[in-house]
C-alpha cells in the first residue's frame, strides 16, 4: 500500500507555510506556479524572472550534496581568508618586503581576501538552506533577492579579474627583470601603482556592464550562487560571456604564457653561459653566493608558474560550463555548475598557501610575526632580494662574452 506523497520537504518542515493552489493538494507559498518538484521550486518569486526555464526540468539536488558543499566552502573560506589577511598583513609591515613588485602580490592577496570573505558566507548559507537564502532582511536593511544575487556575483566577477590580470603583471614584472634585467626600466612604487590602478579599473569597468544590459546576472544551475548569464539564447548576452572570456581568460594567458617562455629561455642560456666559462677556467662550477641571488630569482618565477597554472586549474572549469551553455546548454546540468562554482574559489585558496611555503623572505617574516604558522628553511636567512638578480644575469653573461 502506497502512502500519500509529501511536500513537507518543500517548505523545510514547517507546514503552515503551505497553501492550495490547482492541480496539487498542496505547494509551499513561494514555489513555481506549477509546483512540478524541480530544483527551481525554493527559489524566492522575486528570483523567478531571472530563472532560465532551462533549469525547470532537473529535481532538486541530494540534501546531502548540499550539506557537503556546505562544509567544503566553508572550511576553503577560513582557510582563504586567514592566508590572505596573513599574506597582506607580512608583505605591508614587514620593511624588507615593501619593495614595488611586492605591491603586485599585495593585490592579488587583496583580490582573493575579498572574494572569500564576501562570496563564502553566502554559499555556504544558501547550500544548508539548499536555495538563494538572502534577501527581504539583511542586516537591518531591506533588500531584494534578485539585488542581493546581482551583487554577489558582481563581486565575484570583480575579485576573479582582479586576481588573473594581477597574476598577469606579476608575470611582465618578472620578465622584465629576467629576460631584460639591467637593460629594463626599474619597477617603482609609481610603476606599480599604475599596474594596480590599471588592473582594478578594467576589471570594474568589465564586471559592471552587465548592470547596463550587457548580458547580467543571474542564479546558476543549483541556484545557491549567481553568475553571469552563459543560458540566454540571445547574441547580445552570448557576446558578452564571449568578450570577457578574451579578457579575463585569454589574453592573460597569452601574456602568461609569452613571459614564462621567455624567462625559460633566458635562463636555459644563463645556465649555458655559465657551464662554458667553467669549462675555460677549468672549474666544475662557477656557483658562488652570488649565484645564489639567481638561484633565488629562479624559484621565484617557479613559485609564480605555479600559482598561475593553479589558477586556471581552478577557473578553466567555469570557462568550460559558459560556453556549454552558450553552445549546447542541453549538456550543462546543476550539479555540473556546482563544481565550476566550488573549483572557482579554490585559486584564492591556492595562493597564500603557496607564496607561504615557496617565498623564502616572506618565510623568514612570517616566522617573526606568527611562528606557529611558519614553515622556515635554515638557509632562508641567506637569500638576498630577488631584485637583483636582474644585474647578475646581465653581469654573468658579460663575463662570458669578455672571456
Amino acid at each position: 500500500m502506497s502512502a500519500e506523497p509529501s511536500f513537507e520537504a518543500y517548505t523545510w518542515g514547517h507546514p503552515g507555510q503551505m497553501q492550495m493552489m490547482p492541480g496539487l493538494v498542496q505547494a509551499p507559498s513561494h514555489a513555481l506556479p506549477f509546483g512540478n518538484g524541480s530544483i527551481v521550486d525554493k527559489v524566492p518569486q522575486d528570483m523567478l524572472f531571472m530563472v532560465d526555464p532551462h533549469w525547470n526540468q532537473f529535481p532538486p539536488l541530494n540534501p546531502l550534496m548540499y550539506s557537503l558543499l556546505a562544509f567544503v566552502i566553508t572550511v576553503m573560506g577560513f582557510i582563504s581568508v586567514v592566508g590572505n589577511f596573513v599574506v597582506m598583513y607580512v608583505f605591508m609591515s614587514t620593511r624588507n618586503l615593501k619593495t614595488p613588485s611586492n605591491l603586485l602580490i599585495v593585490n592579488l592577496a587583496f583580490s582573493d581576501f575579498i572574494m572569500m570573505v564576501f562570496m563564502f558566507p553566502f554559499m555556504a548559507i544558501s547550500n544548508f538552506y539548499e536555495t538563494w537564502a538572502f534577501g527581504k532582511f539583511f542586516f537591518f536593511f531591506i533588500y531584494s533577492s534578485s539585488l542581493m544575487c546581482e551583487i554577489y556575483a558582481f563581486v565575484g566577477s570583480l575579485s576573479g579579474c582582479m586576481s588573473i590580470w594581477s597574476m598577469a603583471m606579476i608575470a611582465v614584472d618578472r620578465y622584465n627583470v629576467i629576460v631584460k634585467g639591467i637593460a629594463a626600466k626599474p619597477m617603482t612604487y609609481k610603476k606599480a601603482l599604475g599596474m594596480i590602478l590599471f588592473v582594478n579599473t578594467a576589471s570594474l569597468v568589465w564586471c559592471t556592464l552587465p548592470f547596463f544590459g550587457w548580458n547580467r546576472y543571474v542564479p546558476e544551475g543549483n541556484m545557491t550562487v549567481c553568475g553571469t548569464d552563459s543560458m540566454s539564447e540571445d547574441w547580445v548576452s552570448r557576446s558578452y560571456v564571449i568578450a570577457y572570456a578574451v579578457w579575463v581568460y585569454f589574453l592573460p594567458l597569452l601574456t602568461i604564457l609569452y613571459c614564462y617562455f621567455q624567462i625559460v629561455k633566458a635562463v636555459a642560456e644563463h645556465e649555458e653561459q655559465m657551464r662554458e666559462q667553467a669549462k675555460k677556467m677549468n672549474v666544475q662550477s662557477l656557483r658562488s653566493s652570488e649565484a645564489n641571488k639567481t638561484s633565488a630569482e629562479i624559484r621565484l618565477a617557479k613559485i609564480a608558474m605555479m600559482t598561475i597554472s593553479l589558477w586556471f586549474m581552478a577557473w578553466t572549469p567555469y570557462l568550460v560550463i559558459n560556453f556549454r551553455g552558450i553552445f549546447n546548454k542541453d549538456a550543462v546540468t546543476p550539479l555540473f555548475t556546482v563544481w565550476g562554482s566550488l573549483f572557482a574559489k579554490c585559486a584564492a585558496v591556492y595562493n597564500p598557501i603557496v607564496y607561504g611555503i615557496s617565498h623564502p623572505k616572506y618565510r623568514v617574516a612570517l616566522y617573526e610575526k606568527f611562528p606557529c604558522l611558519a614553515c622556515r628553511n635554515d638557509d632562508d636567512d641567506d637569500v638576498d632580494d630577488a631584485r637583483s638578480t636582474n644585474t647578475e644575469i646581465a653581469g654573468t653573461t658579460e663575463k662570458s662574452e669578455k672571456a
